[in-house]
């Protein structure tokens, strides 16, 4: 018999973590609206260059930031595929909170197959595969004006505080009060993130993960203590938890539980190494679905130590969670051909990781 307790104390950390890092680029976003450059469009490289850093940033942004610089002719189709190589979607939250230091590595290998693979597509795709090119689609993923950013405004919203910014205030220090005192008690689910199902990663580090958790976790308080009513019930509210609260908690509830289950009752880790190749097709498979959720199987897998890096990377390179969903709306040509171009260099990497043991 599962206990339920410890899998919502972990999926309710993952969640909170997810949430306020994806606030925070939220909030680095509009801080730095505009900064494209004149000549973006006549600078390949500047156009890989760009479409690879919107793809490593966390969550679903910067895919569609790219996306829409597809759309319009401004990046290339290097671009986009780099972009889609790079990116991981919300996974990347979830990787960064449970293996913050491999979680860079991951994005660092990531930049680099991204890279590459965007200069030999370059070679080989001249024009973009999306025809009829118009104006109407400046923004797929367009964030209003904002304004008011300033620290001498908390104690003006704190003495005006709205019912929304009091519960989300409130909510954020019941759940900090009660992984403090859980990891005095108990070790806590801090700890317990990088030991699912009673299996060591033997190159974790608890400390570390404690520190990022609790740093994004004063981040996204303090931007939620400086941002503007606007900001708050647009961004925040709006589009951050109505979206994706639910979602990103019952995805992680389910796979935790489910992995969690399979632990108990089976050798993952041993049935995996026998079936490399068939756990690499599968993952490769999965990735094709442009959703977040279905990816996190792998990064459970590998926080446990049971999968390979090498599948793990595979798997990123052909999933993008929600970042393609735009490009399939605009174009199934160019999706289809993205997505097949990504699978092709997933399915490669994985071999050769394979094949040297990673």
């Amino acid at each position: 018999m599962i206990s339920l307790f410890p899998v919502v104390k972990q999926t309710l950390m993952i969640t909170l973590f997810v949430m306020s890092m994806m606030l925070i680029i939220e909030y680095v976003n509009v801080i730095t609206k505009g900064l494209w450059t004149k000549d973006l469009k006549k600078n390949k490289w500047k156009q890989l260059l760009l479409g690879t850093l919107l793809g490593v940033i966390p969550g679903c942004l910067g895919a569609y930031t790219a996306v829409s610089l597809y759309v319009h002719d401004i990046i290339g189709t290097g671009s986009i595929v780099a972009t889609m190589i790079a990116t991981s979607g919300d996974e990347a939250f979830a990787m960064f909170s449970l293996f913050p230091g491999k979680a860079l590595i991951l994005t660092g290998v990531l930049f680099v197959i991204a890279m590459i693979s965007g200069w030999l597509v370059n070679m080989f795709f001249k024009k973009n595969l999306i025809t009829g090119i118009n104006a109407k689609h400046m923004h797929i993923h367009e964030v209003p004006e904002c304004s008011g950013f300033q620290t001498k405004n908390i104690g003006f919203q704190l003495r005006h505080i709205t019912p929304t910014r009091a519960l989300i205030l409130v909510t954020i220090l019941f759940f900090i009060t009660f992984f403090i005192l859980d990891e005095r008690i108990s070790g806590g689910s801090i700890h317990n993130l990088i030991n699912l199902g009673n299996v060591h990663h033997e190159n974790s580090d608890p400390q570390w993960i404690k520190i990022t958790f609790f740093i994004v976790i004063l981040l996204s308080t303090f931007v939620i203590l400086i941002v503007n009513d606007h900001f708050l019930e647009k961004h925040l509210w709006g589009h951050i938890i109505k979206k994706h609260f639910s979602k990103i908690f019952l995805w992680t509830f389910f796979t935790l539980f489910a992995v969690t289950l399979l632990l108990k009752h089976y050798d993952l880790s041993q049935l995996i190494h026998q079936n490399l190749l068939w756990v690499l097709i599968v993952a490769i498979l999965i990735g094709i679905i442009p959703e977040s959720g279905p990816h996190l199987i792998f990064v459970i897998l590998f926080a446990n130590g049971t999968l390979p890096f090498s599948i793990l990377l595979a798997s990123s390179i052909v999933q993008d969670g929600h970042g393609s969903l735009p490009l399939l709306a605009e174009s199934r040509k160019a999706f289809v051909v993205v997505k097949l171009l990504n699978m092709a260099v997933g399915l490669i990497v994985g071999l050769a990781g394979i094949a040297l043991g990673i």
